[in-house]
């Protein structure tokens, strides 16, 4: 059902948000990322110990698209 939206401030939308103004019948955000870290980055626990003499990572990234992004479920009413 249409109706008259006053005005409004969009301050800030982040990755895989959505700002929707009006009538809608599905919604779907994506998002997509990528990390990188050296050795003995993501350990947890108690005890963790790494023996690592030289660590170095690599963040050059000469391509584009590392994969295509496919959303996976319902795709909205075609």
């Amino acid at each position: 059902m249409p109706a008259i939206v006053g005005s409004f401030k969009i301050v800030n939308v982040g990755p895989s948000s959505i700002v929707q103004i009006g009538d809608a019948v599905q919604l779907s955000p994506n998002s997509s990322s990528k990390t990188f870290a050296g050795a003995g980055s993501f350990l947890t626990g108690d005890f963790a110990n790494t023996n690592n003499a030289i660590s170095n990572t690599n963040t050059f990234d000469p391509d584009v698209n590392d994969t295509n992004q496919v959303s996976e479920g319902n795709q909205g009413v075609v």
